[in-house]
């Protein structure tokens, strides 16, 4: 439970603002930051850093594109050493839009990508890399995306890319624990010179208990969001993972005291969490997309009907 090599990173704003694209106003996200601060977590991510030339800005909030300007105001007289992360997504991030890390009030990119785009990936990387920041390169919807083509875009990273880190992301909430071993493992056995990620979805309940297989293999760096606040079931609580860690740098009670004070009201509002038709996502392997677009129809409780439409799908 206590390894010192272990850091944690919050993406409760960027993961949340998959649910409200990314609307939450300065006010909230200053008490986010304040309090994630406070309780000692290592990384904050306050969402994208997407091109305005790709998504409205009349769609999405501000955390769409994580100007530095916008994080200048959450930070700004709060003391802290917990670094800033921004992530962006290959192919919908404008490089000019990047300034060098020492221009900047980001600390780290992660750059989210899918197996087939490994190279462009690993560009990305390379390229903040060599502008200053910390960087990460994260896997997603890995659970489809295991065999030849993974391991080889697992040499690829460790021959080419400058990322120090490597995550495993479970978009879909579709990984048991004996898969995490075995991906954890896997990159472990390749990656020699980077650490190993894990990013779970909590569509089956097991975004937590997965994290912690991670750990037990030895991934060093953790992703949880506030209250476990995300696109859909939302991701690992970040009291849960905290207080599991049992690391005296972390402290509970300023996490404690924003739930209570935010996201009680937050979660009256806007739906997140363990809910039937993500659980049937995650067990058919599926984006929860077809889950979510139920939750906003006036068949929203028709649990039967969803799952067999989805069985009706992969036949």
């Amino acid at each position: 439970m206590y390894r010192p090599q272990i850091k944690v990173l919050d993406c409760t704003i960027r993961d949340g603002g998959l649910i409200n694209n990314h609307k939450f106003d300065h006010r909230f996200v200053r008490a986010v930051y304040k309090a994630v601060s406070s309780a000692g977590v290592d990384y904050i991510e306050l969402g994208y850093r997407n091109s305005k030339r790709l998504f409205s800005q009349e769609e999405y909030g501000p955390w769409k594109f994580c100007g530095d300007e916008d994080i200048k105001k959450i930070i700004d007289g709060i003391e802290s050493n917990t670094k800033i992360s921004v992530m962006v997504d290959v192919g919908r991030v404008d490089l000019d839009d990047v300034k060098p890390a020492s221009e900047s009030p980001v600390d780290m990119i992660r750059v989210a990508t899918y197996v087939k785009d490994i190279d462009k990936a690993i560009f990305l990387s390379n390229h903040f890399f060599d502008k200053g920041y910390e960087t990460t390169i994260n896997i997603m919807a890995i659970s489809r995306d295991q065999g030849p083509e993974l391991d080889e875009a697992l040499h690829q990273i460790e021959k080419e890319s400058k990322a120090g880190i490597i995550y495993i992301v479970d978009s879909f909430g579709a990984l048991y624990q004996e898969t995490v071993e075995h991906l954890v493992k896997l990159f472990k056995s390749i990656i020699k010179t980077k650490e190993v990620g894990f990013h779970g979805h909590n569509h089956q309940q097991l975004a937590f208990g997965n994290t912690i297989e991670a750990i037990i293999h030895d991934a060093n760096y953790l992703d949880g969001t506030v209250y476990g606040i995300g696109r859909a079931a939302g991701n690992c609580p970040l009291e849960l993972l905290i207080g599991f860690l049992k690391n005296p740098k972390f402290d509970i009670r300023p996490i404690l005291d924003l739930i209570s004070d935010e996201f009680i009201p937050l979660r009256r509002k806007i739906e997140w969490g363990y809910i039937i038709p993500y659980a049937i996502s995650g067990m058919m392997n599926e984006h929860p997309r077809q889950a979510m677009a139920l939750r906003n129809s006036d068949r929203k409780e028709n649990y039967r009907e969803f799952y067999e439409s989805l069985i009706e799908d992969v036949d």
